[in-house]
């Protein structure tokens, strides 16, 4: 306590003790007991409330026991009921839990994981993927800042994410890997990847290619084959040894007819092969008669221009050209969609054929734009320009409603560089983003669609969209976010139709039932998202008479179904909006693939590499025991006693308070009972 506030107590105590010698004492004649007591009274209750006021702060120390974390993630796949059953693993996870050595010393936390990281107290394993590495990176980010160990019960067999054996966690997390499976390396033959294209074209050739695997010390020579809806194609007779243990093959096939193509890869299996399941794979390819042609026309060399053929071109159906804007009119008369980046005055003969021909055009502008021409060659906006380059961030604008936007975000994306000014839009359009500058958000559009009768057009006031491409893929690992925007922006820019007020949104192929959704986007009369309307599906698979009706649930700005519970095969649906005269109909093909199946041996070495990478040790289900024992008596993890001080006002302490009541009360009482009042 500081010694002013000493003082202050003391002081407090003099003018108590002051008053009430004054009041009690000073030309008081009256003696006894009686005096002496109301005195007291008194001085409790008026230096009870001076301390009050000097509020003296008091520090207080917390004693506390800081255990360190004990993560148990379990592989909730459907792989791990191949390797061994279910009751074993339950046994040895219930095991560690109930361990009274383990609770004394750690806080335990059970999870399970396939794709994604649960919180559970019972296992099924019925997940039909698994990503070890995403369990691993998500556990390390919840238990951030305080010392962990991971006991991870799994095969150690991936089907999905990064590589977990070179993952990078906290410096003071330790994984101990308990290896679930048979660890004999047992002689295999399998189908690795396949690449495919997801669409080719009537008439065309459409390349497949396949890399196969030898897992063995033989030399061997089996037989490859590829089937298109079930009529072989190709044939091949490949030779692997102990220094040659895979080949690639690559296969040109002719689109004879339109439609969905399943295709089949499937090797031969060894003499007394144990896994079958992973000689054969399937993929599909659409086969149309139509592709979008695009064409960027720029008058210089940009990143942004590459980023955009890349993205435009992940859909097979669109192919882009890079134009110069002096192109001869005949090539200009071959472009389905224009893409019109940052104008100048050499770009006028194109904007006289766009006039003449009412294409549709995306124009993305930038610190390079000629804005005194291009104000003038179009209708659309009016920009003001004070050659000082600014940057803009994107904010989505969540009422937008001329297309649906899926999943698409802007989160942490990086501005967009342009010349300040502000913007006026001449017509009516829908913004789909609004600008954000130095913190403010404008009501300046940042991306426009503006529609005049068939004829449709797209603004974007900034330039360096490439580091959005950029962005999406350290958000997410991959370019899916801002790929899938672009594209329904091509499909709605390269589509003449009049507006549907209901739009579907799915892949005609689903590489596994894990994956199978569909989305539906629904819009009122005046082409406003309803969120509260009724829609439903009715799935139908073509082989027989299943038939199933769903509700469409509600996510965001759109409605989707789950369909991860159908079998393969094949299928047609129909949507549908209730009170609405409005469906919608499709079809797709779910691939019999199960990745879980693909390996039957425990990958080993992957799993001691985590251990030794994080400080861990590897360990088998028989030896539940010894892990016990040495986490129990690792030093690593031993309880740290903690102390927290709390620094404590007078005034929280209530009893003060019902001391100056209890005395004041006192006082009264005895003086109203003497009748000295």
């Amino acid at each position: 306590m500081e010694i002013k506030t000493v003082l202050l107590i003391i002081l407090a105590a003099i003018v108590a003790l002051t008053v009430v010698v004054y009041q009690y004492f000073y030309k008081n004649s009256k003696k006894g007991q009686l005096k002496v007591i109301l005195a007291g009274l008194r001085f409790i209750a008026l230096f009870s409330a001076l301390l009050l006021l000097v509020n003296p702060k008091f520090t207080k120390q917390d004693y506390f026991l800081e255990k360190a974390n004990l993560i148990l993630l379990v592989d909730d796949s459907e792989s791990i009921l191949e390797a061994t059953d279910k009751n074993t693993i339950t046994d040895k996870v219930n095991k560690v839990v109930a361990d009274e050595k383990l609770n004394n010393r750690f806080e335990i936390q059970q999870y399970a994981f396939g794709t994604k990281l649960q919180q559970v107290d019972s296992l099924n394993f019925e997940w039909k993927n698994t990503d070890i590495e995403k369990a691993l990176s998500t556990t390390d980010e919840i238990f951030a800042n305080n010392t962990n160990a991971i006991v991870l019960f799994t095969d150690g067999n991936q089907t999905l994410g990064r590589d977990y054996a070179f993952t990078s966690l906290s410096g003071d997390l330790s994984v101990y890997p308990v290896i679930v499976g048979d660890t004999t390396t047992y002689e295999d033959i399998s189908i690795g990847l396949v690449n495919s294209n997801t669409y080719a074209f009537l008439k065309n050739k459409f390349p497949v290619e396949a890399t196969v695997f030898y897992n063995g010390t033989k030399s061997i020579s089996k037989t490859l084959t590829i089937a298109v809806n079930g009529e072989l194609v190709h044939r091949e007779r490949l030779t692997f040894g102990a220094n040659e243990n895979s080949k690639t093959v690559t296969k040109l096939i002719e689109a004879k007819s339109i439609g969905v193509k399943s295709i089949k890869i499937e090797m031969e299996p060894l003499d007394n092969e144990k896994n079958k399941f992973n000689n054969s794979k399937q993929t599909a390819v659409e086969v149309i008669d139509e592709k979008t042609n695009v064409a960027i026309i720029s008058d210089m060399s940009h990143p942004d221009i590459g980023a955009l053929k890349k993205s435009i071109e992940t859909n097979e159906q669109r192919s882009v050209s890079i134009l110069k804007p002096t192109v001869a009119e005949d090539r200009l008369a071959t472009v389905d969609l224009f893409i019109l980046y940052q104008p100048n005055h050499k770009f006028k003969s194109v904007y006289d054929f766009i006039a003449k021909s009412k294409s549709n055009s995306f124009t993305i502008c930038g610190t390079k734009t000629n804005w005194g021409f291009l104000n003038q060659a179009q209708e659309n906006f009016f920009k003001e320009n004070y050659n000082q380059n600014e940057e803009i961030l994107p904010v989505l604008n969540s009422a937008f409603g001329v297309f649906g936007l899926g999943n698409f975000e802007v989160k942490d994306f990086p501005p967009l560089e342009n010349n300040f000014g502000s913007i006026e839009l001449k017509k009516n359009g829908e913004t789909i983003l609004y600008q954000k500058i130095k913190g403010i958000e404008l009501d300046n559009p940042l991306f426009s669609i503006f529609v005049e009768g068939k004829q449709k057009e797209a603004i974007l006031f900034g330039e360096n969209i490439w580091k959005w491409r950029v962005q999406s893929y350290r958000n997410d690992q991959n370019f899916e976010n801002f790929d899938d925007f672009i594209g329904k922006l091509m499909v709605y820019l390269s589509s003449n139709d009049q507006r549907s007020r209901l739009e579907l949104d799915f892949p005609l192929i689903f590489a596994n039932t894990s994956v199978a959704r569909i989305r539906a986007s629904y819009f009122d009369e005046s082409y406003s998202f309803d969120s509260d309307a009724n829609i439903k599906i009715t799935v139908k698979d073509s082989a027989n008479d299943f038939s199933r009706e769903s509700p469409m649930l509600l996510k965001r700005s759109f409605f989707e179904v789950d369909l991860s519970d159908l079998e393969a095969g094949d299928y047609v649906f129909t949507v549908t909006v209730e009170g609405e005269n409005l469906k919608r109909s499709g079809s797709f093909k779910i691939l019999d693939f199960n990745p879980e199946k693909q390996m039957i041996s425990a990958n080993y070495n992957k799993l001691q590499r985590l251990a030794i990478n994080t400080n861990g040790k590897v360990y088998f289900p028989e030896d539940i025991d010894l892990l016990i024992s040495d986490l129990s008596k690792s030093e690593q993890y031993t309880p740290i006693q903690k102390s927290k001080q709390n620094v404590v006002s007078l005034i929280d302490f209530k009893v003060l308070l019902g001391l100056i009541v209890l005395a004041l009360s006192l006082e009264w009482f005895i003086r109203k009972y003497n009748g000295l009042i």
